[in-house]
């Protein structure tokens, strides 16, 4: 079965997919079950990745990366969560933020920050959520205040991915406090995690994507040069808005990777498992559940890839997106639990890989911001 073709995937991008599908199958895939057991961190698969020419390559080829596009960058993230979501998301994580420096940076920090992670001699990570505050971009508290040449931050961040293993991150902060205005009050900023005043520690084990890591970080009076602004001060949301457009997109890549290994599993288990004397895949309620499966995955890859277009082109991003994001996540999870369903009891057996599959798909729906945020949006930007 062969649920990842490439019959809606631009031409230009089959390469890049053909690369990530044999590295997925020689680095990610044997290695997941361990690596999910262990919950540590994969740099062994990570500096693979790196010599593989995966990692970071979405920068351009101006500051030494490869350039690749939206369309090759979901095309990588089927590959790679079909083989396990929480080694993809580490590869995925190393250049977490760097886009919004390559569109926005000055030159300097492009070549002091940007080079380094598309020539994979650093990490870098996006430091956004806090510890009480996830989906709403505008109730953010940690903020950062003008000290002559100096910015000075204070404030918490969570959910930070790469927060201990990165060397920099982009860090979101208040800067304002304009209540007529609150779109306005935020900027992003560079911030080398060996400043002092930053401080980062693992956040405990997750009951999925085990092999990545995400921190909690304080910062306590940590002091950056005004140099390390990215773009202009108080455009920091709509920086996020315009990138979590293109992330969203490849989070719904998660979820098709996710909804694919799911319905691999899953047939397979069927169709070589009897019960009452017969064949489990020749129960007509059987097929009808792997006959809806199918059906929902093709609907959220169409739509997903569709979405890949619209967001290159600059068409109703937001809209199409959020749509992307909502319906490949949720198909995952649905898939997912009808897996379970038909595994029976073996189904929770941690060895099983349909277990952790079930572990997994619970978390892109979160994350990227939540689903409920993305029919806000649907709903906000649609064409009623």
């Amino acid at each position: 079965m062969e649920l990842l073709d490439n019959s809606v995937v631009p031409e230009h991008a089959h390469d890049i997919k053909q690369e990530a599908r044999e590295f997925a199958a020689e680095h990610i895939a044997p290695n997941a079950a361990d690596y999910y057991e262990s919950g540590e961190y994969p740099w062994d698969v990570l500096e693979a990745g790196m010599d593989a020419g995966l990692v970071a390559q979405d920068i351009s080829e101006e500051y030494g990366g490869r350039g690749l596009d939206l369309h090759e960058i979901l095309a990588m993230a089927e590959e790679f969560y079909r083989a396990d979501a929480g080694i993809a998301l580490t590869l995925q994580l190393a250049s977490f933020g760097a886009q919004i420096l390559q569109t926005h940076g000055s030159d300097d920090q492009k070549e002091t920050f940007l080079r380094p992670v598309a020539e994979n001699d650093q990490l870098t990570g996006l430091a956004v959520s806090e510890p009480d505050t996830g989906s709403d971009l505008t109730g953010m508290e940690t903020t950062a205040e003008k000290d002559g040449d100096e910015w000075v931050l204070n404030g918490e961040k969570y959910w930070v991915g790469n927060g201990v293993e990165a060397d920099w991150v982009t860090l979101y902060a208040r800067t304002g406090d304009n209540p007529d205005d609150p779109y306005g009050n935020f900027s992003l900023f560079v911030v080398p995690t060996d400043t002092d005043g930053y401080d980062a520690e693992h956040i405990p084990e997750k009951m999925g994507f085990r092999a990545s890591k995400q921190a909690h970080i304080e910062l306590n009076g940590a002091r950056i040069p005004e140099d390390h602004l990215i773009g202009v001060e108080g455009a920091g949301f709509y920086m996020l808005a315009e990138f979590f457009n293109h992330g969203r997109v490849v989070v719904g890549g998660h979820g098709l990777g996710l909804a694919a290994a799911a319905i691999e599993e899953t047939a397979d288990f069927v169709h070589d498992r009897t019960a009452f004397g017969r064949d489990v895949a020749g129960f007509q309620k059987v097929q009808h559940i792997l006959a809806d499966m199918m059906t929902e995955f093709q609907a959220a890859r169409t739509l997903n890839w569709q979405a890949a277009t619209r967001v290159e082109e600059n068409d109703n991003a937001g809209f199409w997106a959020a749509m992307a994001k909502v319906k490949s996540t949720e198909t995952a999870n649905d898939c997912a639990e009808r897996g379970m369903q038909l595994h029976g009891g073996r189904s929770v057996l941690t060895k099983n890989r349909i277990s952790r599959v079930y572990r997994d798909v619970r978390i892109p729906v979160i994350y990227e911001g939540a689903n409920e945020i993305q029919r806000n949006l649907i709903y906000g930007q649609g064409p009623w």
